[in-house]
């Protein structure tokens, strides 16, 4: 029987929680057997006191997951944050729907339905907020032009991720690329 301790864990969407968690854990004296999105693994099951480790990733934007609803939300997002960041390094069109399905092994209708009764609003809609957070980062922090950040991100045309941009945030494009110059 292995002496490990699993603790699901909420709010992990990239690779910079996996290095914050590491170092607030490490700092709290556990050893880390494998960390990855949503999921650390402790080498020592025994004195590991939950309660402590809680506050400290609250401290950080994260808790502990003990609810199976919760825990399969959590799972959706980061494959979801996975897919944004493959389909920005590839360029390729992910279908979300069919990615989502395919990998919880469950029908796609279902898993929207709890992720909009767990997460209070739809799937589709966090799907788009998390592409325009990605949009957002890219005009403020590159040179990439509306049109290729459109490509990069699956868009049909320039002009459906401009009205996407001002439906959802109230600013256009220019904005963002101002805060840039700022």
């Amino acid at each position: 029987m292995k002496n490990t301790s699993k603790l699901l864990i909420k709010g992990m969407v990239c690779n910079r929680c996996i290095y914050v968690l590491t170092d607030e854990l490490s700092k709290l004296g556990l050893l880390i057997s494998e960390i990855r999105l949503g999921e650390v693994v402790l080498k020592e099951k025994a004195a590991i006191d939950e309660q402590m480790i809680r506050n400290v990733l609250q401290e950080i934007g994260f808790d502990i997951l003990y609810n199976k609803k919760q825990q399969l939300v959590e799972k959706i997002k980061i494959i979801v944050a996975r897919a944004i960041s493959e389909q920005m390094s590839t360029g390729e069109n992910i279908k979300f729907s069919l990615l989502i399905s395919r990998e919880l092994h469950k029908d796609y209708d279902s898993l929207s339905a709890l992720f909009s009764l767990v997460h209070g609003s739809t799937l589709e809609k966090y799907i788009i907020s998390e592409k325009l957070d990605k949009v957002k980062e890219l005009l403020m922090h590159t040179d990439q032009s509306l049109s290729e950040i459109a490509y990069t991100l699956g868009y049909s045309s320039p002009a459906h991720l401009s009205n996407q941009l001002k439906k959802y945030t109230g600013f256009t494009s220019s904005y963002y690329k101002q805060l840039k110059q700022n």
